[in-house]
């Protein structure tokens, strides 16, 4: 092959492309957006987390792809891969990134663009760039899947690419089902889970197209588990949006949302999410996709919007071919949910976020607890799993109550009302793990293990939750802070710690809250309006911005409540806050209150 150059003084193109979409140079959506002020503000930031930006390797990794051609029928030699700028970004992001070591610092990539996109030839040109190019003996790289006919598809774009490319012929063995590169070792094939076929792999790259339509994790996991022994190894998901929220690709397109709103920090992961965005009213509603009939939010229809999704518009798929789809899908209401899944990534099984981001984050204080021991607050104790989360939240009531009637139920505003003082809170939470508990997705679990390093978990020894070490905090909270009362989850698990905390605090300061839709509904949606209004306030503790970023609502009746079975992850936290807010409204003074506690 011939050698290629990089020199530092040539233009950044990853950068570039970061800067334009900020600009709004380049039509892209929200989390495109957040995608590229994580790069720009990387730059500026994270040389202290011991990361390197290294525009040569990022530079060489993108003028590789000149050196591949796309075959056509026809030709031997096909035209060169000219990389669009939002694939130089993407190229130059996974590959200019260094970490402390050295080596790569992205492990894992999710990418999620329409139909058509370019992305699997994009995939297999970044497995070609490792077996060739990163200099790693014995390299394994595989195109992965569920069935031999997945796996086979971006396979044979990478053998095409390969036979395709003069430099690359000359120097691979190019079989029916294996690309060798005999110099390293190394070679590029597919395997799939039939037959056991995903089985001791020693993983340098991982390329996993089509990951929506992987029933289960049982391919990204093994894939994963065989690259604990490289040292720069690298997943690469490709994908259009789904439609199973009990899917590997959901969990891993939410874990990017997180990552890119700082719910979560993951510097091994980057995340790339095209999608068309729901206004500003409907977001603080808690919307995450555009709603249907808002006339505000981005329209699938709506030409002006496609590129957001379709990024490589102008060359693929195409105005004329999109045209036509959504024609179709107007004219065949059977035909409308595939095409805007595919072709405008919108899932098409939907939930709306209970908490918008923004909204949580602006009632972030700077917050000295010191200054809060000896006053009066309103606990409530979540247990959860007894092999999972455990909860307290601690309210602090300000003097800044106005007295408002807010309708039990959201669809009979002229109904029978729940009349309170609403205050402004502060909000504390106290949260509890057992030593062995449940594990979960490698990377979230790696966060949690992180966030009991910090001290923002406290650690009970065995496999369930210690509840008299739950009992024995309560106690020490309540001779710093002063709980008035504690509500506690009726459910089964809160029978004995609500025995003993009666023994201990008094009967009269203990309180049995039943989690059902009736008794959470009035509370939770005024802890939802506390967060719209700024009046909820908090440090910005991690763990409780992760629960809040999962919270889902289950409505029933024009009645809502969070729900922990549709929610991603646990929303303990937010359960016991509601809980709380429940509690404090019906000891409001002054006031005459009708709530469903017991």
């Amino acid at each position: 092959m011939t050698k290629m150059t990089s020199k530092k003084s040539q233009a950044d193109l990853t950068t570039a492309y970061a800067r334009a979409v900020i600009a709004g140079e380049i039509v892209a959506g929200r989390l495109v957006r957040l995608a590229c002020e994580r790069h720009l503000r990387d730059l500026e930031t994270a040389a202290a987390r011991g990361l390197r930006w290294d525009l040569e390797a990022a530079n060489f990794a993108i003028k590789f792809f000149s050196f591949l051609r796309l075959p056509k029928d026809g030709e031997i030699d096909g035209q060169p891969f000219m990389l669009a700028p939002f694939q130089q970004f993407i190229i130059g992001s996974l590959f200019g990134w260094k970490g402390a070591d050295g080596y790569r610092r992205f492990r894992t990539a999710y990418i999620e663009t329409a139909k058509g996109s370019g992305k699997t030839p994009l995939a297999a040109g970044i497995g070609l760039f490792g077996l060739v190019m990163d200099g790693e003996a014995a390299a394994e790289i595989y195109c992965a899947a569920t069935t031999r006919d997945q796996a086979g598809m971006l396979f044979r774009d990478a053998k095409r690419m390969a036979e395709a490319s003069r430099s690359l012929r000359s120097r691979l063995d190019i079989g029916l089902h294996n690309v060798a590169y005999h110099d390293k070792h190394s070679f590029l094939r597919p395997c799939s889970s039939e037959h056991h076929g995903l089985d001791g792999k020693r993983v340098h790259m991982a390329l996993l197209d089509e990951i929506h339509e992987h029933p289960t994790p049982l391919v990204v996991d093994k894939m994963r588990a065989g690259t604990k022994a490289r040292t720069q190894a690298l997943i690469i998901e490709i994908t259009n949006a789904g439609h199973d929220r009990t899917t590997v690709c959901w969990a891993h397109h939410e874990y990017s949302v997180k990552v890119l709103e700082g719910v979560l920090e993951d510097d091994s992961w980057f995340a790339f999410v095209c999608a068309l965005d729901p206004c500003d009213a409907c977001r603080l509603e808690g919307q995450t996709q555009p709603k249907d009939g808002c006339k505000d939010c981005d329209d699938w229809r709506n030409e002006a919007v496609w590129e957001k999704v379709n990024p490589n518009l102008n060359v693929t798929p195409g105005l004329k071919y999109l045209r036509e789809q959504v024609r179709e899908a107007m004219g065949m209401p059977t035909k409308e949910g595939i095409v805007k899944r595919l072709n405008f990534c919108i899932w098409t099984q939907g939930e709306t976020r209970a908490i918008p981001m923004d909204r949580w984050d602006a009632c972030k204080r700077q917050i000295d607890w010191k200054q809060f021991e000896g006053r009066e607050c309103f606990a409530a104790l979540d247990i959860g799993s007894t092999s999972d989360f455990c909860c307290l939240d601690l309210l602090f009531p300000h003097d800044d109550g106005e007295l408002v009637e807010i309708p039990l139920d959201a669809e009979k505003p002229d109904g029978e009302k729940l009349s309170f003082t609403r205050r402004s809170y502060t909000q504390m939470p106290v949260f509890w793990l057992p030593e062995q508990s449940v594990k979960r997705d490698h990377r979230i679990q790696g966060i949690i293990d992180h966030w009991k390093k910090l001290g923002l978990i406290r650690v009970t020894g065995g496999d369930v939750v210690d509840y008299g070490r739950v009992l024995l905090d309560i106690l020490a909270l309540d001779r710093v802070y002063g709980i008035r009362k504690i509500a506690v989850d009726r459910g089964w698990q809160g029978a004995q710690i609500c025995t003993d905390l009666m023994a201990h605090l008094g009967a009269e300061r203990v309180v049995m809250f039943v989690q059902g839709i009736v008794s959470m509904a009035a509370p939770f949606r005024e802890y939802l309006e506390l967060v719209k209004l700024g009046r909820l306030h908090h440090d910005g503790n991690q763990v409780l911005r992760w629960m809040a970023s999962n919270c889902v609502a289950e409505e029933r009746n024009g009645l809502s409540k969070p729900s922990k079975d549709k929610s991603t992850e646990k929303i303990d936290g937010i359960t016991a806050g509601v809980m709380g807010v429940g509690l404090a409204s019906a000891e409001a003074p002054a006031v005459e209150v009708t709530v469903d506690v017991w």
